[in-house]
């Protein structure tokens, strides 16, 4: 055959090329085992961890090294011999606990421990964005870690199951603390929380109707209190009137009803959920300084800057202070009063998540084929992949999509 003869096969292949194609798919890597760190927490004020002995031996059994720094669940009362009978490791030095692939622990890793951790290693952890600055970011970005924030990880529902979680146990708490608080012996007011026959009820007004304000409220109707619940968000004070049996008194946010129903109130519990990375100040100085001297202020939102002006941050160890001879409570993570019920919760939602990460094939993939997982990324081999949180502290924004998609 000539050099200048064709056979047809030439032809037939440039057409076959305006065919349309079959598109690549993008296949789960396969399980992956995975090296799980716990590092002892360094704040004075957190007592949790982030996985209890029984889940680390769940880990263990599905074909994952699991490291624990010695102590680490000492205030919560889980030992090191506990751990370690379940298949940790237990190690003896900070360094080591930040050598892991995947870091999982409760508040945010501080600086120095983001410099122990590997390039493009993993962080599970809260941020309480009270908290933290620019630099904390800075240092995440310069080391190309990847990070998940407690406060943004959904649910396949979408819902926010550890958020949720820690406000049915800050919702919980917060009625005994006023309780607490209101007696003589605490320098409150000396009364109880509720009433008792001829004696009429406190007064507890809640900011929020959310998950915190639902257990909250429940807590001081069973012990006889006056609830008043206020929200802008008419559907969520319906639906918490409806989980009440109509038993609280809701209405909307506006200076004057609310300012009228702080004068008479015993308790304020602020319980707003944040909006663009941070709760709405709703309470002015000038409407605490109206209240009844001893009542007691808990703002509850105080991890997201707090919804009370007069707010500031406290500890556990000196958890109140006065204004205008007003009890405030402001400690940020109120679940840590509860330490072992909180690990315990904490664990049973991030167990799951974890083995389900391994199956997929490891972080990467679990941000690319879990959307639910990918909204509590918030930074990523270097870049803020938060819109709200970049823009607050002016840092490289990208957009998580578009990050994972140049992968392939």
């Amino acid at each position: 055959m000539g050099s200048k003869e064709k056979s047809g096969f030439e032809a037939l292949a440039k057409e076959g090329s305006l065919y349309p194609q079959e598109q690549l798919v993008k296949l789960k890597a396969g399980k992956k085992s995975l090296l799980i760190s716990v590092p002892k927490e360094v704040s004075l004020q957190e007592n949790r961890l982030s996985l209890t002995p029984a889940a680390v031996g769940i880990l263990v059994a599905n074909g994952h090294r699991v490291m624990v720094e010695q102590g680490a669940g000492e205030h919560a009362f889980f030992t090191d011999a506990e751990f370690s009978e379940n298949g940790a490791e237990i190690v003896y030095s900070k360094k080591e606990a930040f050598e892991a692939n995947l870091v999982v622990k409760v508040e945010p890793p501080t600086t120095k421990e983001i410099d122990m951790m590997k390039p493009g290693s993993t962080v599970m952890s809260a941020i309480q964005l009270a908290n933290t600055s620019e630099a904390y970011y800075e240092a995440l970005n310069k080391n190309k870690i990847t990070s998940v924030g407690f406060e943004f990880l959904q649910d396949k529902a979408g819902g926010l199951p550890i958020v949720n979680a820690m406000s049915e146990l800050a919702g919980s708490l917060v009625i005994p603390m006023a309780v607490e608080y209101l007696s003589s012996s605490s320098g409150g007011k000396g009364i109880i929380l509720g009433g008792i026959t001829g004696v009429p009820p406190t007064r507890v007004i809640i900011l929020g109707a959310g998950t915190v304000a639902e257990y909250a409220a429940r807590a001081a109707l069973g012990l006889g209190a006056e609830v008043r619940i206020f929200d802008n968000e008419i559907y969520k004070l319906r639906r918490i009137k409806h989980k009440l049996a109509n038993q609280a008194f809701t209405a909307v946010i506006d200076s004057a009803t609310l300012g009228q129903s702080l004068v008479s109130a015993d308790v304020v519990i602020g319980a707003l959920r944040a909006e663009k990375g941070r709760a709405r100040c709703v309470v002015t100085e000038e409407m605490v300084s109206t209240m009844k001297p001893g009542s007691v202020i808990i703002d509850v939102s105080i991890d997201q800057g707090g919804c009370i002006e007069t707010s500031e941050i406290t500890s556990h160890d000196r958890p109140t202070f006065r204004k205008f001879d007003v009890i405030h409570y402001c400690v940020p993570n109120i679940a840590s009063r509860a330490a072992r019920t909180a690990t315990t919760a904490l664990s049973n939602i991030l167990t799951p998540v974890i083995l389900k990460m391994a199956d997929t094939g490891g972080i990467d993939d679990m941000i690319y084929t879990y959307n639910w997982f990918s909204k509590g990324v918030y930074t990523y081999k270097g870049f803020a992949t938060n819109l709200e949180i970049a823009k607050r502290f002016n840092l490289p924004y990208k957009d998580l999509g578009l990050l994972m998609a140049a992968r392939f």
